[in-house]
């Protein structure tokens, strides 16, 4: 019996709650007698009403199953699968249990374990070495082939393990009265509605993507719907670009809504009811500052909490005061509209929060037909509901909102979602917030939202990330209550790798160091055919001329060799990409102590293949050959982790700015770069994976996406 009680303890629910007095009477009268009873018990008292017999029919209260019921129920089994017992032995043993509790399921468990035991033992004898899976040839495991980055971007597995695989399923989620499922149910079709609800007021981030995958991927997995609701209830802050740029992103990602709405959409029924809330005595108009408001919700130092003097005016009242709030006759902070929830409530959600305030501000959408705005916190769950979300999806700051979501709906008598927390993802080196990115675009410290520079996700488009890499790292990081801090290399790995997949190859030189050939006449031409990829014939080729003047990167020379150093210096020979012939460095050129030429001999016929292949670019004006590139190589833009740390950081997140976050360098590239537009991506061989910046106009310039993995011969 004391299990039973310790069980309900365990895993019971608020719902389940306030009838653990009922439960108490049936364990003691033992009714319920078994772990079975009492699971079964309270997966029904979710029920908002409870009716006995039907409870008790659920339950298997009276239902009596002896020794003998089972002995019976395990004979038949044994005897139906007798055969399949004879191949499988004692592999079968807890699959047989499984189906004689699914023919009994009231019954004892352990009564029913001892007799399958039994009757196993009676039919097979003791194990032997035919039931030790040790003692069997082990099978050769099949090779599994690693995802690709672009099917880890599509991949649903996420869905369907940790916090989202317990997800409930349509129409399970409590409501006051069951009519309002019925309702909900028959405009749903029963199928999953989720939303992703951003606030216009900047750019999306890579914290947003999380976000996205989260909403659009578990719709999609359950066959449902995803809708785009701009969350557009501060016109102070909301502009035309934030809107553009929200979309622009979610279908950069791959996502198509389906619909796009807007809270705006919703003002008159909002408003409405807000007064059918004051006409229940669940709202009213307060005419407090925001210092004592403060004060009534405990202050500074966190005393009692009391309740605003304009809390029990009459209904009527608050009703008139509203509608001079919607006419415009307040000023902002004269007046606003208080939920009447409960002061006394430890959770500060509770605490009679703000409804409608006075705003005078063109909204982008409505123009200037209202000039009272609605809250977040009065807001966001009404959306939900009339938009019959199933799963309303949000990060765990909101975690002790949950109460005064119910609460709200509740108090309206309106269907009622479910909302469901997970941990934000952070990165480190960079800010995340919208206030802290408008503070670096308006104060110019960046080049505007899409600096490449921040984490953005129209930066990490500009920089040259992919969908696919963004998707298939938001989803691999899984779904938990934990807030997730990654290295921005966590990050890169995902685009490094997606680009080694698809991007084409071009020869960049970012130090580019003259060489010319000794040995070889003023004319010397070589037309060499190139592919883009090697061993990718899909991505084609490309034609470039090698000549007797041509350019290496400075960081291929040295003027002392090394036995350990595998590259350019005096005497040494190295190959040149797709050359026939390597070179043999001669002698070389300085001024003013810098090494501006190389002298060195091509070097044709039969020669020992050397160690190492550089790239190069020719000169030759008829190619329009070498092209001169403008090269950002971006980096980190704050010295610290956590620029936020007052430890680490004494003087302010923006004393933190790194000065060297973007370096701009003058490089050469191959022709095949003539070939590429705006957003292209490739890998600078050696060097690193690039893309072609908008900039880019008579000059091509280029952002550096992410270097190549780190080579412990790198410098050999």
């Amino acid at each position: 019996m004391g299990s039973l009680f310790y069980q309900v303890a365990s895993t019971g629910t608020k719902e389940t709650l306030v009838h653990y007095p009922l439960l108490a009477q049936y364990i003691a009268s033992s009714k319920l007698t078994t772990q079975e009873q009492i699971t079964a018990a309270i997966k029904y008292l979710t029920k908002p009403t409870v009716d006995i017999p039907e409870f008790e029919r659920e339950c298997g209260v009276g239902v009596v199953l002896t020794v003998e019921d089972v002995v019976a129920c395990v004979e038949r089994v044994f005897e139906s699968r007798k055969q399949e017992i004879l191949e499988k032995r004692y592999q079968l043993l807890g699959n047989l249990i499984i189906s004689v509790k699914n023919e009994l399921k009231w019954a004892n468990a352990l009564v029913i374990k001892e007799q399958v035991d039994k009757h196993i033992l009676a039919l097979l004898g003791p194990k032997d070495e035919r039931d030790n899976p040790k003692a069997k040839k082990p099978e050769q495991k099949q090779e599994v082939k690693p995802l690709t980055v672009a099917e880890m971007a599509k991949s649903s597995k996420f869905v369907f393990e940790g916090e989202l695989a317990r997800m409930h399923k349509p129409g399970e989620n409590p409501q006051l009265n069951p009519e309002i499922m019925k309702a909900h149910l028959k405009r749903t079709g029963g199928r999953v509605v989720t939303r992703f609800p951003p606030e216009p007021n900047g750019f999306l981030h890579i914290g947003h993507a999380k976000a996205i995958n989260i909403n659009f991927g578990f719709a999609n997995a359950h066959n449902g719907i995803t809708y785009l609701r701009y969350d557009d209830t501060n016109p102070e802050a909301e502009e035309k670009e934030y809107f553009d740029a929200i979309l622009d992103m979610v279908q950069w990602l791959g996502y198509k809504p389906h619909a796009i709405t807007y809270s705006s959409d919703h003002f008159q029924h909002l408003y409405d009811l807000a007064v059918e809330l004051i006409k229940r005595d669940k709202a009213y108009i307060c005419h407090c500052t925001g210092e004592q408001i403060h004060e009534q919700r405990g202050g500074d130092n966190k005393g009692p909490r009391f309740n605003c003097p304009h809390r029990d005016r009459p209904i009527q009242e608050s009703v008139r005061e509203f509608e001079r709030m919607k006419n415009g006759e307040y000023k902002v902070g004269e007046a606003i509209l208080r939920m009447k929830m409960d002061m006394q409530n430890p959770n500060p959600q509770f605490w009679d929060l703000v409804a409608y305030r006075v705003m005078f501000a063109e909204h982008i959408r409505t123009k200037n037909d209202w000039c009272i705005y609605p809250t977040y916190d009065y807001t966001h769950c009404l959306c939900d509901s009339f938009e019959d979300i199933t799963h309303s999806f949000c990060t765990t700051e909101f975690t002790l909102s949950r109460e005064s979501y119910y609460w709200l709906v509740d108090a309206l008598e309106l269907y009622k979602p479910v909302q469901w927390e997970s941990g934000r993802l952070n990165i480190s080196y960079t800010v995340m917030s919208k206030r802290k990115l408008n503070k670096l675009v308006t104060d110019k410290i960046v080049n505007g939202w899409d600096d490449p520079r921040l984490y953005t996700l129209a930066a990490l488009k500009r920089r040259g990330f992919t969908p696919e890499a963004i998707n298939a790292f938001a989803r691999e990081l899984g779904v938990t209550t934990a807030v997730t801090t990654v290295p921005p290399e966590r990050l890169e790995n995902y685009v490094r790798d997606h680009l080694n997949q698809v991007a084409p190859r071009l020869f960049l030189l970012l130090e580019p160091l003259k060489v010319t050939l000794v040995n070889v006449p003023d004319d010397f031409l070589l037309t060499l055919t190139v592919p883009n990829k090697p061993k990718d014939e899909s991505l084609g080729e490309r034609v470039l001329p090698f000549t007797k003047t041509f350019y290496i990167d400075q960081s291929d020379f040295r003027t002392e060799d090394d036995p350990n150093y595998y590259r350019l210096a005096p005497g040494k020979t190295v190959g040149l990409l797709n050359v026939p012939g390597p070179i043999k460095a001669v002698d070389y050129v300085t001024e003013n102590g810098r090494i501006v030429e190389v002298k060195a001999e091509y070097i044709q016929g039969e020669f020992v293949p050397p160690k190492t292949y550089i790239q190069w670019v020719a000169e030759s004006p008829k190619h329009k050959s070498p092209v001169k590139v403008e090269v950002r190589l971006v980096s980190k833009l704050f010295m610290h982790a956590n620029p936020a740390s007052k430890e680490e950081v004494p003087n302010g997140w923006l004393s933190d700015i790194n000065p060297d976050s973007m370096q701009v360098v003058e490089g050469m590239i191959d022709t095949g770069i003539l070939a590429m537009k705006v957003e292209d991506k490739f890998q600078g061989v050696r060097v690193g994976y690039f893309c072609v910046d908008k900039d880019t106009n008579q000059k091509i310039v280029l952002n550096r996406t992410v270097t190549l993995k780190e080579d412990s011969k790198k410098d050999k």
